[in-house]
């Protein structure tokens, strides 16, 4: 970007500069609106988001038959939903602001199969890629038991296909796991802040681990060459995927009945504010999407990222979306929360959650390491960093005077995207450094 650009944006955004500072900051967004206009504008149906969960239903007996540990929710992939109150508290003693309402954990990394949120949209784009070819094929019909997906005849079939993708970890290990049992011929494009576990995880179970020295950006770059050279290969599009979008978008509903089922209010005398980890967009975008849908305007969504890599904030903040990345503004993109280290965000998320998303907020490594320890010595709950960068939402809100964010009533839901897979040693290196060993 040249320099006279980048001067013209910070006279236009002053909060640019404190982005190139790596201050923690809350942006509001001036686009936010009415939440039924802003779906009807995404240009996304409501039989759509119900189709999605309609096939994950059709799934969910061969998922119950592959996966042994989701027979107990008969195939349904889904996490729990948790009080935290002793977290809040913590949060209020480390911030001097004492925390009303309640707060809650949605513990996506809790997620069986791949341990973190992608569990959600990328699993389901495998799943309907599998059935779109099945279907294609004769060799299975919409009423059939989708059990027959573990039969020889249609593991040899999708052992004819392939798919791609581009990761910084957990999306490459939901699409490599998810695709792999299935037979798919699957190649995961990993970037250089990918954890190695993650990949000696996918080698492990039969994938092709394609390392690289750069960022997200060429791993995605990557992906999509192979796909675009065999057209028996399907590219798994992180930034652009309407089927990623709308597997994430089903979370909406679940969460409307889990809270539903603990007896939690959410209309104008009880909001409800929810925090999403954010890295090129995907999953917390159609989490927010189908948290929209479900409550309307009495939910009030916000993304967080890293202070080094706040791509998301910039790109929406300028309205240059996927134009801008955060190198452009001299920052490094490197950070500890891996799964959220992309410099450029997805125009498709940014400009679809433009009218419907509240803000978003940065958080710096240091303070996501710090709350996980915390979060562990209050709660037993371990998460890896990137699932952290939610956890300051509501002070972030109180210290802002958000409208509706100190009401006695609110649920404060901060979104744990991932950790469930995390090798315990690296889980206490975790914890060290939170402890400042």
């Amino acid at each position: 970007m040249k320099e006279v650009q980048r001067a013209n944006l910070m006279v236009d955004f002053p909060l640019i500069r404190d982005l190139i500072d790596q201050k923690e900051v809350l942006w509001l967004n001036p686009e936010n609106g009415p939440a039924q206009v802003g779906i009807v504008q995404s240009g996304i149906s409501e039989s759509e988001v119900q189709e999605a969960s309609a096939r994950l239903k059709r799934f969910a007996p061969y998922i119950a038959k592959v996966f042994p540990e989701t027979a107990p929710s008969q195939g349904i992939i889904e996490s729990p939903l948790t009080e935290i109150p002793a977290m809040g508290q913590a949060l209020g003693e480390f911030y001097g602001r004492p925390m009303p309402g309640k707060l809650y954990l949605k513990e996506d990394n809790a997620l069986p199969i791949s341990g973190s949120i992608k569990a959600r949209g990328g699993i389901y784009e495998v799943l309907k890629h599998a059935e779109t070819i099945a279907l294609e094929q004769g060799l299975i019909t919409e009423e059939d038991s989708y059990i027959k997906f573990d039969e020889p005849a249609l593991r040899n079939e999708l052992a004819r296909h392939k798919i791609a993708v581009g990761s910084t970890g957990n999306l490459g290990l939901s699409i490599g796991i998810m695709s792999a049992k299935l037979g798919f011929n699957v190649t995961v494009h990993m970037s250089a802040d990918a954890k190695q576990w993650k990949k000696d995880m996918l080698r492990e179970k039969g994938v092709t681990v394609i390392e690289y020295a750069d960022d997200y950006s060429k791993a995605v770059e990557e992906g999509r060459k192979q796909a675009d050279a065999d057209p028996l290969c399907h590219f798994v599009d992180d930034e652009n995927s309407v089927d990623l979008f709308l597997g994430y978008a089903v979370a909406g509903e679940r969460v409307a009945a889990q809270l539903k089922d603990q007896g939690i209010k959410v209309d104008k005398e009880h909001p409800l504010f929810v925090y999403l980890p954010c890295g090129v967009g995907g999953g917390p975008g159609g989490v927010a999407f189908g948290l929209k849908r479900a409550f309307g305007d009495h939910v009030h969504c916000f993304f967080a990222e890293p202070t080094h890599s706040p791509c998301m904030l910039l790109g929406m903040m300028t309205g240059l979306h996927e134009e801008i990345a955060v190198n452009d503004i001299g920052l490094d993109n490197k950070t500890a929360a891996d799964g959220l280290a992309v410099g450029r965000p997805s125009g498709f998320v940014g400009k679809t959650m433009a009218p419907l998303i509240e803000g978003c907020f940065t958080i710096a490594d240091q303070t996501m390491f710090k709350l996980l320890a915390v979060l562990v010595d209050r709660e037993g709950i371990r998460l890896e960093p990137s699932a952290l960068a939610g956890m300051t939402g509501p002070i972030q809100m109180l210290s802002k005077d958000v409208q509706d964010a100190a009401h006695p009533n609110a649920t404060h839901l901060v979104w744990a995207t991932g950790g469930g897979m995390v090798p315990e040693v690296e889980m206490d290196h975790y914890y060290g450094i939170g402890k400042g060993r």
